[in-house]
């Protein structure tokens, strides 16, 4: 086939080339341009946040090095029990009809001796949830299951408030805890409790965590975004954190307690919206040790609506910067080592990214007017490389994590990381909140995560209640997707095409945002569902620990 057709296309591409060259090496403004107070005004802010940001983005990098760098620093396996101590399980549950008796039916398969139980269903629920639970509880304890049902008629202090009620009450040296979304194995106690025993340190470990696993985790885009984010969490962070030995948190639900670690440590406390992190600290700063099993898991239930999610995400950020108002300057005063410190720090005051990143975003397009006239060698040397510290470490954070869960299909996580960055871009609106009244002092009512009992594609929750409501946040979401989208037009324009595919990401992660939490408000089906591999973690537990 003759290739002279082909030949205009080749100088067409090549003149494109070149002029996109050209235009990159202009030094037409060197020696022109300089610098005026508005530039100043816009560039300095812009600056401080992005190299904020890369600070932030350079510690996943060391969460990274920790992890692998203290790799052989796992707890060995316990040795065989002689006597099985008594144990409290505490279940605190809030209008959880969908949910509470699939979780004491597991409780109920326990292989743990039944006469060293007890179980307590911890309901502040205010719908027929009281009824579906007190009824279970009957059932089960009609059975022979050591099981009580505890109802309180207010709300004080939540679910730190119920779980401290509980423990008038309880009769057990150690606590489990098990949220209403959860699904323990019948061997979860056989499996924790022996590392509470060992002759060798055991009387020193005050909690022990174990790995969430999810049911639904291919309902959708979204569950399948929420998957890889929280396996970053328990294989990276808690993992890096365990290895090295600084302090890390209980996840609230999952895990055992010593019962006299609670004591010592003060008991639960309700300041603060993340009151698990808040105990852990109080506990280890005391100087218990805490121990993270990665291989044995735990199932639970992820929130399958938008709205759900973002408020399950803005509870954790502002709980975490109201523990780190609290806790951190204990931390401070104490004579744990620097490494201690400094990982408290940047682990409880990560979340004031999201405020910043909100500040980035509006001031991106200013600051690419300016930019553009102070030539493309400074981008090229400045801002290049604080982006890939603050953007690039995120996605080699959740790469690494996929890898060590999965390592035969972890590369597939490659095509959800657009989605994972966009998703994290999307609900900073909504965390920069929670950031500032947590920074401001304003109080705020638990904000419930909602369990509609989603373990596969065929469920939906558009019958089912509990949905939260929209709010304008959506609107602010949407307003910044279009204001993104006039960003890339001016790029495009400017020929400034190396920045449009992150900027893809600001437009994609708040219009999907914004528009889901409007959308599934109404229909459940509205969920971006895709035809992905299976995200689940193998039942054999994770690969590498």
């Amino acid at each position: 086939m003759s290739t002279l057709p082909f030949i205009p296309a080749v100088y067409a591409s090549q003149s494109a080339l070149t002029h996109y060259w050209h235009k990159l090496t202009d030094r037409t403004f060197v020696g022109i341009y300089h610098a005026n107070a508005f530039d100043l005004a816009m560039m300095i802010p812009y600056f401080i946040v992005l190299f904020v940001l890369a600070v932030y983005g350079l510690h996943r990098y060391w969460l990274v090095y920790d992890y692998f760098a203290y790799a052989k620093n796992v707890p060995p396996d316990p040795p065989p029990v002689q006597q099985w101590p008594r144990v409290t399980i505490q279940l605190p549950i809030f209008n959880e009809r969908y949910v509470i008796e699939r979780l004491v039916d597991a409780i109920a398969r326990f292989d743990y001796p039944r006469e060293l139980l007890d179980v307590q269903v911890l309901d502040d629920s205010t719908d027929e949830t009281c009824e579906v639970a007190r009824n279970c509880v009957e059932r089960h304890a009609a059975q022979g299951m050591p099981v009580s049902y505890i109802h309180r008629a207010n709300r004080e202090g939540y679910k730190a408030g119920a779980l401290e009620n509980g423990l008038k009450t309880a009769q057990g040296q150690f606590v489990a805890i098990f949220d209403a979304d959860f699904l323990p194995d019948p061997d979860f106690l056989r499996r924790t409790i022996p590392y509470f025993l060992t002759p060798d340190g055991g009387d020193n470990i005050g909690m022990v965590q174990t790995r969430w696993t999810y049911l639904n985790s291919d309902y959708s885009l979204l569950t399948n975004v929420e998957t890889i984010l929280l396996d970053g969490h328990f294989v990276v962070e808690h993992g890096a954190r365990s290895r090295r030995g600084t302090f890390f948190n209980f996840n609230g639900t999952a895990g055992v307690w010593r019962r006299a670690a609670i004591d010592s440590a003060g008991g639960w406390e309700h300041d603060t919206l993340t009151e698990d992190t808040d105990l852990s600290y109080r506990a280890q700063l005391k100087g218990w040790k805490f121990l993270y099993l990665p291989q044995i898991e735990c199932a639970s239930e992820l929130p399958v609506d938008m709205n759900g999610f973002k408020a399950q995400q803005a509870r954790w950020a502002k709980g975490l910067m109201q523990t780190a108002k609290k806790i951190l300057p204990k931390v401070w005063a104490s004579d744990a080592p620097w490494h201690v410190k400094a990982e408290a720090f940047f682990h409880l005051t990560a979340n004031i990214s999201y405020p910043l990143m909100v500040l980035l975003s509006t001031m991106l397009l200013p600051a690419m007017i300016v930019r553009f006239y102070q030539g493309w060698f400074q981008m090229l040397v400045i801002d290049l490389p604080l982006f890939l510290a603050s953007t690039c470490s995120i996605s080699s954070f959740y790469l690494v994590s996929q890898r060590e869960l999965r390592p035969k299909t972890w590369w597939r996580t490659f095509f959800y990381m657009p989605f994972v960055m966009a998703t994290g871009i999307g609900i900073s609106v909504r965390n920069a909140q929670a950031v500032i009244e947590a920074l401001i002092g304003k109080k705020s009512e638990f904000a419930r995560t909602p369990k509609y009992k989603i373990e596969g594609k065929k469920d939906s929750f558009v019958q089912k209640s509990y949905r939260n409501k929209v709010g304008w946040m959506p609107f602010a979401e949407i307003f910044l997707g279009l204001y993104f989208a006039l960003t890339i037009v001016y790029a495009i324009l400017n020929e400034n095409y190396a920045t449009v595919p992150f900027l893809l990401l600001f437009v994609w992660g708040y219009l999907y945002t914004g528009f889901m939490s409007f959308g599934q408000t109404y229909f459940a089906h509205l969920r971006f569902g895709v035809n992905a591999p299976e995200m689940r973690p193998a039942a054999s537990g994770a690969p590498g620990f």
